[in-house]
């Protein structure tokens, strides 16, 4: 294989930091397979825990935490040959934090080596000369001699120290540069949530009846917990894997910026905590009507087909858009994304919400990565340092039940 990349990928497991660990060039060597290929259904955590460490399909994941905790340590053996036998390559790989499928991009910067060119014979040490062996043996000389090594010993020292420090510099200077460059494009989207009083962070609570062992029974609408058509004991414990997912990725944001936020599951928030706050929906608000009275989506809504699949409905279609998001198969899922006015003057409410549990995980991961929020930046503008109001709609591609791609497919600025 001619492949740059791959070849780059050699010289990663020949080094010292890979070549004794067989499972981790494994590892890495399967998700660059995956990426030369364009597989990246292939570079999930149970794909990689299947193929490379050996489970058995369809194992839990949530127990077996191999792929994760190889991915960091794989992704600290990269940094570590980035920064030194790797530190001239014209390319870098690296694999994203929450994802397994690595990325190339050429090297930002290359240093020299530093070369330290020692004399030939040291200056100082000379062959005694027995005519001038009693002069070099005069006390007096020595100390003169002495003092001249010693200057010249510590002018080299602080020289190295001097260009150490330097190269020090421009590296920790350009990560600084590439790490704040991230978090203000990242802030366009969350500004409004990073600063003054902590957001509500609100995750939906759907309300069942029933109980686990007899069979549990959505109730689809919150206004009507008691109808006749549902009995069995109310059960409002219940949330989804995605959601849980969102709020890691939340969480990860907020303590990037040292801010905190409330979270409360949907059925406990009341109104009047509501309209004063800004807010944060993770998943459909729907379950809870002490909240139908705040401004919401216009354009774009959650509906059910006749057999009570979902898909998103296009009020106001603009021009070249489908009047409504259908998925094409299992593996297809569409989400709804939105930064909108709050009640109050300067309030903000962003609404994360999938057709499932797993849509309403990629659109949060979708507006935390840079790349993306950039990209929203782009089609809607920002005024005052923060992204326009809007509303979008992702298409999202799933592997194992996991988002593995997030595309803007529709997008309505306010």
């Amino acid at each position: 294989m001619n492949d740059p990349r791959w070849a780059l990928a050699q010289r990663i497991i020949a080094s010292p930091h890979l070549s004794s660990s067989p499972k981790l060039c494994d590892f890495f060597l399967y998700v660059v397979d995956c990426c030369l290929r364009n597989a990246p259904e292939e570079a999930t955590e149970q794909q990689i825990g299947v193929h490379v460490f050996h489970r058995i399909p369809g194992y839990n994941s949530s127990d077996d935490s191999i792929v994760r905790s190889q991915a960091r340590l794989l992704r600290m053996k990269l940094t570590a040959y980035f920064s030194n036998e790797g530190s001239h390559e014209e390319l870098i790989v690296e694999i994203p934090k929450g994802h397994y499928l690595p990325v190339f991009r050429p090297s930002a910067q290359t240093f020299p080596a530093l070369e330290i060119v020692q004399p030939a014979e040291p200056a100082f040490i000379t062959p005694v000369d027995p005519v001038n062996e009693r002069a070099l043996a005069s006390p007096l000389l020595n100390k003169e001699q002495s003092k001249k090594n010693s200057r010249w010993t510590n002018l080299a020292v602080a020289l190295v120290c001097l260009l150490l420090g330097g190269l020090a510099g421009l590296l920790l200077g350009h990560h600084f540069f590439s790490v704040s460059s991230s978090r203000t494009e990242v802030d366009v989207f969350w500004k409004p949530f990073l600063d003054g009083e902590p957001p509500l962070i609100i995750y939906s609570n759907p309300l069942f009846r029933g109980t686990p062992f007899t069979g549990l029974k959505l109730v689809p609408n919150a206004d009507t917990p008691d109808s006749a058509e549902y009995t069995g004991t109310p059960d409002e414990t219940y949330t989804g894997t995605g959601e849980v997912a969102a709020i890691h990725e939340l969480t990860k944001i907020f303590d990037s910026q040292q801010k905190d936020f409330t979270l409360k599951r949907s059925r406990l928030v009341t109104w009047d905590e509501a309209k004063l706050r800004n807010l944060i929906f993770v998943g459909a608000p729907s379950q809870n009507g002490a909240l139908q009275d705040l401004p919401t989506i216009s354009d774009f809504a959650i509906s059910l087909d006749a057999g009570n699949k979902g898909y998103i409905v296009n009020r106001h279609p603009l021009q070249g858009e489908p009047q409504s998001f259908v998925p094409s198969s299992p593996n297809d899922e569409y989400a709804i994304l939105a930064s909108i006015p709050g009640i109050q003057a300067n309030r903000r409410i962003a609404i994360f919400t999938g057709l499932t549990t797993n849509g309403t995980q990629a659109a949060v991961e979708f507006a935390c990565n840079p790349d993306n929020v950039q990209q929203l930046a782009n089609r809607i503008g920002l005024s005052n340092g923060v992204l326009k109001p809007f509303e979008a709609v992702l298409h999202v591609k799933l592997s194992g039940g996991v988002p593995i791609q997030s595309d803007l497919v529709a997008i309505h600025p306010h």
